[in-house]
This record gives C-alpha cells, sequence and structure tokens, in this order.
C-alpha cells in the first residue's frame, strides 16, 4: 500500500512529461494498491508503441493532403497550357458550390444550435471574412504564375510556415520545443534543394516581366493561407469541421461567384468546351473538394503547422508525375529534397508541441520548482503523448496535457 509519505509526494498539478513519470513502485492514486500500477518501463512501453503509431499516421496523412495537392496541380497545369483555359476563379467557384451543397446543406437540416440559422446569427461576420481570406490566397497564389517563375513561387510559399507558427504561438498558444523548430529547418532546405535543381535543369517557367509583382503576390497569398489554416484549426478543435466546411461553401460560394462574373466572364466564353475540359473541371473540383474536406480531419489530428509541412512534398510528387507526362528533366537533388523534407517531417512529428491554455499551467511548465497552482479541474490527468486539442468535446473545465 502507499505510504502517506508517498501520497503527499502525489503533484496536485497538471505539469507532467514522460521523464516525470512516477518511478515503478510509487503508486497511484489514493486507495490503490501499488502491486496493481503498471512498471514505469510498460507504461513508457505503451507511450512509446501509440507514438510510434501517431508519428507514421500523421506523416501518411499529410501525403495524402500533398497527393490530392498534385492532382489540382496537374489539371490546372492541362487546362492552362494544353487548352488555354485560365480560370482560377471559376475552378474555385466549383469547389465552393461542393462544399455548400454538401456542408451547408447539412447546417440547414440540423436542429438546435447547430442549425445553419443560429451560426449566421452569432458569428456570420467572422465566417464572411475567412470565406473572403480563404478566396483571395487561392486567387493571389494562381494569379502569381503569370509575372514570376515556378522556382519562386516555390520558394516564397514556404512563407506559410512561419505565419503559421506565429499565429499559433499568439492566438492558439501553442508552445514549440527545439526540436520542432530543427525539423521546419530540415523541411525548408529540402525546398531549397528542389529549387536548386529546377535551376540546374532549366525548369523556370511562368517567368514574366515584373517578377517583383508576382513574388508579393505570393507573399500575400500564403500570409493568407496561413490565417485561413489557423482559424481552420481553431474552429475544428473548438467547433465542428462540418460548421467550418459549411461556412466556408455559403460565403466562398456567394463572394467567388461575385469576383467570378467581374474578373472572369469573358474568359469562360473563350473556353473550347468539349468532354476533355469537362473531364478536367471534373477532376479538378474532386481533388479540391477532397482536399477541403479532408484537411480539417488531419488539421485536427496533428496541427496547421504539421499540415504545412507536409504539403512541402506536393510539389515533388507533380514534377514525378511530370517526368512520365510532361517528359521533365530529372535531377538527382529532387530525391535528395525528397528525404530531407520527410527527415524534417519525422523530427517535427517526433516530439508533440503543448497548449498553454491556463497561463498558470504555462508558468508552471517553466518554473516547475515553484509554487504548486491549484487547477478547478477536478480530477487527476493523466500523461498525454499526443497533441493536444484546444477544446474538449463535453463542457469540462480547461486543462492542459503536456508531452
Amino acid at each position: 500500500m502507499i505510504s502517506p509519505e508517498q501520497q503527499q509526494q502525489q503533484p496536485n498539478h497538471v505539469v507532467a512529461t514522460i521523464e516525470n513519470l512516477p518511478p515503478e513502485g510509487s503508486g497511484a492514486a489514493s486507495g490503490r494498491s501499488s502491486i496493481s500500477a503498471p512498471s514505469s518501463s510498460s507504461v513508457r512501453q505503451r507511450i512509446r508503441k501509440v507514438f510510434n503509431r501517431e508519428l507514421l499516421l500523421s506523416i501518411a496523412l499529410g501525403q495524402v493532403l500533398s497527393l490530392l495537392i498534385c492532382g489540382i496541380g496537374l489539371t490546372s497545369k492541362y487546362l492552362s497550357e494544353d487548352f488555354h483555359a485560365n480560370t482560377p476563379v471559376f475552378q474555385s467557384f466549383l469547389n465552393y458550390i461542393l462544399l455548400f451543397l454538401v456542408y451547408t446543406t447539412t447546417l440547414a437540416v440540423r436542429q438546435g444550435e447547430e442549425n445553419l440559422l443560429a451560426i449566421l446569427k452569432r458569428r456570420w461576420w467572422k465566417y464572411m471574412i475567412l470565406g473572403i481570406i480563404d478566396i483571395e490566397a487561392n486567387y493571389l497564389v494562381v494569379k502569381a504564375y503569370q509575372y514570376t517563375t515556378l522556382t519562386s513561387v516555390q520558394l516564397l510559399d514556404c512563407f506559410v510556415i512561419p505565419v503559421v507558427i506565429l499565429l499559433s504561438w499568439f492566438f492558439l498558444l501553442v508552445r514549440y520545443k527545439a526540436v520542432h523548430f530543427i525539423g521546419i529547418v530540415v523541411c525548408i532546405l529540402g525546398m531549397g534543394c528542389m529549387a536548386g535543381a529546377d535551376v540546374l535543369v532549366g525548369r523556370q517557367l511562368g517567368a514574366g516581366e515584373n517578377k517583383l509583382i508576382g513574388d508579393l503576390l505570393v507573399l500575400g497569398g500564403a500570409t493568407l493561407y496561413g490565417i485561413s489554416n489557423v482559424c481552420e484549426e481553431y474552429i475544428v478543435r473548438n467547433l465542428s469541421r462540418v460548421e467550418f466546411l459549411g461556412m466556408i461553401g455559403l460565403f466562398g460560394s456567394f463572394f467567388s461567384g461575385i469576383q467570378l462574373a467581374i474578373m472572369e466572364h469573358k474568359e469562360l466564353l473563350k473556353v473550347p468546351w468539349d468532354w476533355q475540359i469537362g473531364l478536367l473541371y471534373v477532376g479538378f473540383s474532386a481533388c479540391m473538394f477532397g482536399l477541403y474536406s479532408f484537411m480539417p480531419v488531419v488539421i485536427k489530428k496533428t496541427s496547421a503547422t504539421s499540415v504545412n509541412l507536409s504539403l512541402l512534398t506536393a510539389d515533388l510528387y507533380s514534377l514525378f508525375c511530370g517526368l512520365f507526362l510532361f517528359h521533365y528533366k530529372f535531377s538527382g537533388l529532387y530525391l535528395l529534397s525528397f528525404f530531407t523534407i520527410l527527415v524534417g517531417l519525422v523530427l517535427y512529428s517526433s516530439t508533440s508541441t503543448y497548449v498553454a491554455q491556463d497561463p498558470r499551467v504555462y508558468k508552471q511548465f517553466r518554473n516547475p520548482s515553484g509554487p504548486v497552482v491549484d487547477l478547478p479541474a477536478p480530477g487527476q490527468l493523466e500523461p498525454s503523448v499526443t497533441y493536444t486539442s484546444l477544446g474538449q468535446e463535453m463542457e469540462e473545465e480547461p486543462h492542459v496535457r503536456v508531452a
């Protein structure tokens, strides 16, 4: 049985790491036998097993998103180069219409506080702003290809990563460790390798006379993407995935329809419509709809930062497909770039981030030798190695799990 001295040593705050797991024989909660408690080695083995599974799952889910983006890029390339259909707003409009038909109608038939009208009464203006941000992020990056090089777009598009990190730190209270920053740097080095390979094989496509304008468009689009991704992470963790997609479908289809009528109605008339173009539009819309539908699931399991790091491999998948479809030149640096990005992803995912929901918890984490702060949570929490969600599914007191 646990001695009174051992019971007094039990912490009454929620700051625990794998290194701080109770040693074997220290017992558990009051009234339990130390004989029935699992040994520290078995606990570590179980945690390590779960951690490895979570690591592989997060990387695999991110690569699924990259493959969807690869499909989006390939269909867009065929439309613009082979059929001269330059209609980025119309392509996004098709995706927003699909989101509207599936998710907005789902919200419309719901009852109670999750109904479409109830959501619009509470926060319609927030989703309106988010919808506009998402529309313009897509438009700016696609438009940039007319002014700058493909290499510049690939490199400057990485600006979304520091934007997501800063916004997650200040608004989502996500705290990173040194290994996370090392993984991020390694991923960006991998992108630099790919850009260097593009220069060596002469794939600097899309160069125009106003390169500075194109670079600024990419930076603007990356910034808007970062804002959209962080908002998406907050919504899917605290509210629901269906609400996010339903509101994006509602306001996205409305405002992209207006932008389409103003900016691209003449381009649509120039499109030489036939079954091949129709099939490409269907393929683009299917990949985009899959990306929007699946990304909230991946963000909830990992984070917006992890997702954007995973998406760095999308250009490489497009390149590998282009070797067979468009006869691109190959360079060994492409393989080096791919494996470098994967190494960075493994480094980033090898250690979980934590969320300082309660400032008192964060202070206690940074100063474990200081006075212990009692939290309002009713019970003691088990240590966790998974990424902590920002909100609980049920109405509970806020807490934090540190891994």
